[in-house]
């Protein structure tokens, strides 16, 4: 949550910071603000989107090198100007910027204003600022000595940027479990919440790992550990091109990376399997591999669409592998005292590669002894760095806060790790192999087609966009589609949907089933096939209005449905990688008739860095 970005160097800082900002929104667009080093430091903020900042900033005096910028997605305190940051110290003289969520603020809190202290926001943000200042004035310290001991005192997560009024030439970062990145330039620097801002200027980053402190001063970067040991900072090179963050002529972020999947899952294969052979290399797999062929359970955590993601790798794993797999919330798992082994696989499912939760989850499994997978796009994120060893899914940057494209990614990097699976244990013949292998060099064709349903699939949205409620049916692989499509719908559209196992639907849900409830089943040919037909009818004796998406050529279900959306055929275990298209597109037309943001919807932010 909430986009952090701060410049030092010798440019105008504020342009290089609100762009950074925009770049930044899809983490959090309640409110955003600035702060910038003028011979005084200066804070504006405003709640709304950057846009809003940027207007109220038209007349002001935003001359300076040295500034930091933020916005926001609220945890404490509703969105308004008082509770954007940047926020000051109460003497103004310092100033921070905070991405997570201080858990001990309300102690923290009464013992600062004991101290004289005066609060202005509901935010622990201005306590942590508050913390710095109190701590610097009674041991007369410099600010940099303050903030490392306002670390040990703090309890939770956080990513900040420090400036003060009396170190005009000093920026000061740290982070704790959110996403903290440096770029560094020809005697400047960048610091930010992810790379999008700072590729423009730079591709040398250095990623601040946990219990960090990095000071920026006098053309130099230098980073000590919480307990004040020196660290040497690890330059690494981004692989991070400009026009991937861009919509590229789309409408919306959205639509452009529904319609990336044909090359973003390709990327995700490449250089992993090889056509017309039996031959998979997944280098994270091979270094691990006697774990998985030993393996007596696979435990898969995630958030979100991921753990739809993973509800399809159940399917997968335990039909080519023959390996017992359980899919679990990331934020419940941790809560519930699990039963973990050393022979316990788990792995760790995030777009982002800094879901909250989900690190938690790895951080205990890896407490009790299991090896961690991890799976995400996003090179160098935490999660990529805590793990025993996993697959990046190089999907490329995902802008908007719906995943599509992270999600195909996703589940076709673990087809490929269940192949590898079924193939070492002895569960997948070559010859099934050999055509899986094929099947998945065509996906991406056929996903392109399933593309070229986008002009039919806007006028079913069309006919649907006023619907209150939407229910989404699917049996076996398609189960977990159906999950998808219901919780896209949610997300972008504010219309409530509901994902169900079709066959599930007669215990509950068919009481909602009447002439005015849209009702989409995916009904590919598949081995569930026939049992679908037969929830198909179900639905039209009830007079439910049914969108059915089907494979090309069926003759059955199209007299049967209102509306039929045909993709092209595809092995059953690769059929979530087309099938979803359709729901994908379907959510975006609904929305976008409907007025919504389709890129920031209320109340969600990209990446959930906090519980």
């Amino acid at each position: 949550m909430c986009g952090i970005v701060a410049y030092l160097g010798h440019r105008e800082a504020c342009p290089i910071i609100l762009k950074g900002l925009h770049r930044l929104e899809y983490r959090g667009y309640d409110s955003a603000g600035v702060a910038l080093l003028n011979g005084d430091l200066s804070v504006y903020k405003k709640k709304g989107k950057v846009a809003d900042l940027e207007a109220f900033l038209t007349d002001k005096d935003t001359h300076a090198t040295v500034g930091m910028g933020h916005t926001r997605w609220a945890t404490h305190g509703e969105p308004n100007d008082v509770n954007a940051h940047p926020h000051y110290s109460t003497s103004e003289r310092i100033a921070i910027i905070h991405n997570g969520i201080i858990e001990n603020y309300a102690a923290l809190k009464t013992h600062l204003q004991k101290q004289g202290h005066v609060f202005h926001s509901d935010t622990d943000t201005e306590v942590f600022v508050n913390l710095i200042e109190d701590i610097q004035t009674n041991n007369a310290c410099s600010l940099e000595e303050a903030v490392r001991l306002a670390l040990h005192e703090v309890v939770g997560a956080y990513a900040i940027v420090v400036l003060s009024k009396d170190a005009p030439d000093q920026l000061i970062a740290a982070r704790k479990g959110s996403p903290l990145v440096i770029g560094i330039g020809e005697g400047e620097f960048f610091v930010a919440s992810d790379a999008t801002p700072i590729i423009e200027y730079t591709n040398e980053v250095v990623y601040v790992n946990d219990y960090e402190l990095a000071v920026i001063r006098d053309g130099q970067l230098a980073i000590r550990s919480r307990e004040d040991v020196v660290q040497t900072p690890y330059i690494q090179r981004l692989e991070l091109e400009l026009d991937s963050i861009e919509k590229g002529g789309y409408e919306h972020f959205m639509l452009k990376e529904i319609f990336e999947q044909p090359r973003s899952i390709l990327d995700s294969m490449r250089g992993r399997l090889e056509l017309g052979g039996s031959h998979l290399n997944m280098a994270g797999f091979r270094a691990y591999e006697q774990k998985f062929v030993n393996a007596q359970r696979i435990i898969i955590v995630a958030c979100g669409t991921s753990w739809h993601a993973g509800l399809v790798a159940e399917y997968l794993i335990e039909d080519l592998a023959r390996i017992p797999v359980e899919v679990e919330y990331a934020s419940e798992f941790r809560y519930r005292n699990p039963v973990i082994s050393e022979r316990d696989i788990v792995i760790a499912i995030s777009q982002s590669g800094e879901t909250a939760d989900t690190l938690a989850a790895l951080e205990l499994a890896k407490s009790k002894g299991a090896t961690i997978f991890g799976i995400c796009n996003v090179v160098g994120s935490s999660i990529a760095r805590a793990t025993d060893a996993g697959a990046y899914t190089h999907a490329g940057p995902e802008i908007g806060v719906a995943s599509t494209k992270a999600f195909t990614a996703q589940v076709t990097v673990l087809t490929l790790l269940a192949m590898c699976m079924g193939q070492r244990r002895g569960t997948l013949s070559d010859t099934k192999l050999r055509e899986l292998v094929t099947e998945l060099h065509n996906i991406p064709t056929k996903v392109e087609k399933a593309l070229k349903l986008d002009a039919e699939i806007q006028l079913i949205a069309e006919t649907f966009k006023d619907v209150p409620n939407f229910l989404y049916l699917g049996r076996g692989y398609n189960f977990p589609v159906a999950l998808e499509g219901a919780l896209k719908l949610k997300e972008i559209s504010y219309i409530h949907a509901e994902g169900y196992p079709a066959a599930e639907m007669k215990h509950g849900p068919i009481a909602l089933i009447d002439e005015s409830m849209p009702v989409v089943v995916i009904a590919t040919k598949d081995s569930s096939y026939e049992k679908v037909v037969s929830n198909i009818q179900e639905v039209k004796a009830r007079k439910g209005r049914i969108i059915a998406v089907v494979t090309e050529g069926d003759t059955t279900i199209p007299a049967m449905a209102e509306f039929v959306i045909e993709v092209p055929a595809t092995s059953e275990v690769l059929m979530p990688l087309v099938s979803v298209i359709p729901l994908q597109l379907l959510s975006y037309h609904i929305a976008v008739l409907r007025g919504c943001n389709v890129d920031q919807p209320r109340n969600l932010a990209k990446s959930v860095t906090v519980e």
